[in-house]
């Protein structure tokens, strides 16, 4: 299943006749993406109605008129409305482009709706959105009767809300769900694709999840966006006189999100920090390739403590639940993805070599999962990309077992991708992008001759415009995904876009690498509070039982910023650590 049904070189049988019917075919058959699946399944365009006592939020669409919901200020009370609400005119009109979600507080509610958008291309015919910006809506009236503390615990709060206001690398899609890879939607069942965009996604990659469930509550399934943080960047050029698209999409799991040195490893389940699926999607001719790869922190029980230091030292959890959480992620990821190998990037000596020797001694106890080790700094240290050719060497055999998959226009199932490769550094960004755009590179050569755009001696770095505009696709995405991660632009492009590094890269990696060091000991303790706060690792409540609760492994330094405050005896409200709750909305796998 994880190759093509026809493979080979020049022998393919068949193979000139079949991609001459191809050509034919396309040029009268529109292409049927995600064929079933409902159109216009969320409100595209919104207006929002301000009243003194609520908030009035009303579809602009031509198809769905009547989609209407009102926010009371004082309390937060949602209700849906319908036809006209009245002769009351609102002070304020605006137009508004979706609602992210709800976050209730010590006083007050906070709906959170996206102001500004960029549509930025399409995946499989539908239009993707870029966040550009966004605001929360305060429905906080009765912080009038709060007390004096709970209003400046309040204001806190309501400050690490403007910080979620700019989170970076958010997308959506009115009409189709982009938390599923081309694969798992194409194996969808016919009852699933007609259900809202929220009951198709898969909850890991759903950024808002936590904050949706007021929403679902009264069944506004119109207005329920899910966002995806991650990357999404496309390219397009011609082969052969017809177009070809390749799209790149990440997507950042929700169960552990954090910044860099703030989250750090595995938690007690298994869910690692910066953990993100990648998938390649080539299109051409009607058919449609999907290449996955996968991302995240090393799953140990971890951390790397914030002290002033320009690279604080590792330190290794010691941890009776060791070898289970090595085993929950990789069964996981078996159950997800099939085979599972794991190549880790990290140096050989220093902390990193102890933490490298550390994940290597557990991945001895699962024979059913490869481990590659490979040094990249000591191999490709002197900045040449061509040495991941090494490497690829060691692994070729697996990944081509491993494939990739492709579906035609007709959506018929041509081939599978039966496994995936796990890639990880230390931050799993600078050293395991540029490995990822390696891979990927020679994914795209073996997808575009199968496809008939390349034959069996071409590939990619044979068309310089093309190839050039192939390393700046993995470029531009490196960069997205460092910026949510570690708050700035991405090191080693230059091994990306050159193959080698440059004087001016040089420079850029120097100013960027000062910056994390800023950023990460004076602004990413906030940012991982914010983080905290709407992902529902915390919640807030007023006249609590007890002060803030810290999983077993994770040492006193890394409580958020508002709970080393109630720690410290400044505040009455409880922030209570959700570890592993199941909560009343079930979200389908």
């Amino acid at each position: 299943m994880g190759q093509p049904l026809l493979h080979g070189d020049e022998r393919w049988i068949g193979r000139e006749r079949e991609v001459t019917e191809r050509r034919m075919a396309a040029a009268t058959t529109p292409e049927r993406h995600g064929e079933g699946l409902p159109r216009r399944l969320c409100c595209r365009e919104l207006q929002l109605q301000e009243f003194p006592d609520k908030y009035v939020i009303r579809s602009l669409d031509p198809d769905a008129p009547d989609h209407a919901f009102s926010v009371d200020r004082s309390d937060g009370h949602l209700q849906t409305l319908s036809g006209d609400i009245g002769s009351e005119t609102p002070f304020k009109v605006a137009t508004i482009y979706g609602v992210v979600g709800v976050i209730r507080l010590l006083a007050g509610t906070y709906v959170l709706v996206i102001t500004d958008r960029q549509e930025v291309g399409t995946y499989l015919g539908y239009s993707i959105y870029h966040v550009k910006s966004m605001k929360f809506l305060s429905c906080n009236e009765a912080l009038r009767h709060s007390t004096s503390q709970e209003k400046k615990d309040e204001a806190y709060f309501m400050s690490l809300l403007r910080t979620v206001e700019s989170t970076p690398g958010l997308y959506y899609s009115y009409e189709r769900d982009i938390t599923l890879n081309l694969q798992r939607a194409c194996t969808l069942d016919e009852v699933r694709v007609h259900k809202p965009l929220w009951k198709q996604g898969d909850p890991r990659f759903v950024w808002n999840r936590n904050m949706l469930e007021e929403l679902i509550e009264i069944k506004l399934d119109a207005f329920i966006i899910p966002l995806i943080q991650g990357s999404f960047q496309t390219i397009q050029f011609t082969l052969k006189k017809s177009p070809v698209r390749i799209t790149l999409i990440s997507r950042r799991c929700n169960r552990r999100l954090g910044t860099r040195m703030w989250r750090r490893g595995a938690n007690l389940e298994g869910d690692t920090a910066n953990f993100i699926e990648t998938e390649q999607l080539v299109e051409f001719e009607g058919l449609k390739s999907s290449f996955l790869q996968i991302r995240g922190s090393i799953p140990l029980l971890w951390e790397q403590i914030v002290d002033l230091s320009y690279k604080p030292r590792l330190s290794i959890i010691s941890h009776e639940e060791t070898p289970k959480v090595v085993e929950r992620h990789f069964h996981d990821l078996i159950q997800r993805y099939g085979e599972t190998m794991a190549v880790d990037l990290t140096d050989k000596h220093g902390d990193e070599g102890e933490l490298s020797r550390a994940f290597a001694a557990e991945m001895e106890k699962l024979p059913h999962v490869r481990y590659v080790s490979f040094d990249f700094h000591h191999i490709c240290g002197k900045g040449n990309f061509d040495n991941l050719q090494l490497l690829y060497d060691q692994i070729k055999e697996d990944v081509e077992k491993q494939g990739y998959f492709l579906v035609n226009a007709e959506g018929r199932i041509l081939s599978e991708q039966n496994g995936i490769i796990r890639v990880n550094c230390i931050d799993c960004l600078d050293r395991t992008n540029v490995t990822q755009s390696y891979m990927a590179r020679k994914s795209l050569n073996s997808q575009l001759q199968y496809m008939g755009a390349f034959s069996s001696s071409e590939c990619i770095s044979m068309y310089d415009d093309i190839y050039d505009m192939f390393k700046i696709l993995w470029v531009q995405h490196g960069d997205e995904i460092s910026l949510e991660y570690a708050g700035t632009l991405a090191l080693k492009g230059d091994l990306v876009r050159y193959g080698r590094q440059t004087l001016a890269g040089l420079i850029k990696d120097g100013m960027s690498a000062l910056s994390r060091y800023y950023l990460n000991n004076f602004q990413d303790g906030i940012r991982q509070d914010a983080m905290d706060l709407i992902s529902g690792r915390y919640s807030v409540r007023r006249n609590g039982p007890s002060p803030f609760q810290l999983n077993a492994f994770e040492s006193l330094s890394y409580l958020p910023v508002a709970s080393v405050l109630i720690v410290g005896g400044l505040t009455l409200t409880t922030l209570t650590l959700n570890q592993g709750t199941t909560h009343s909305t079930s979200f389908l796998l």
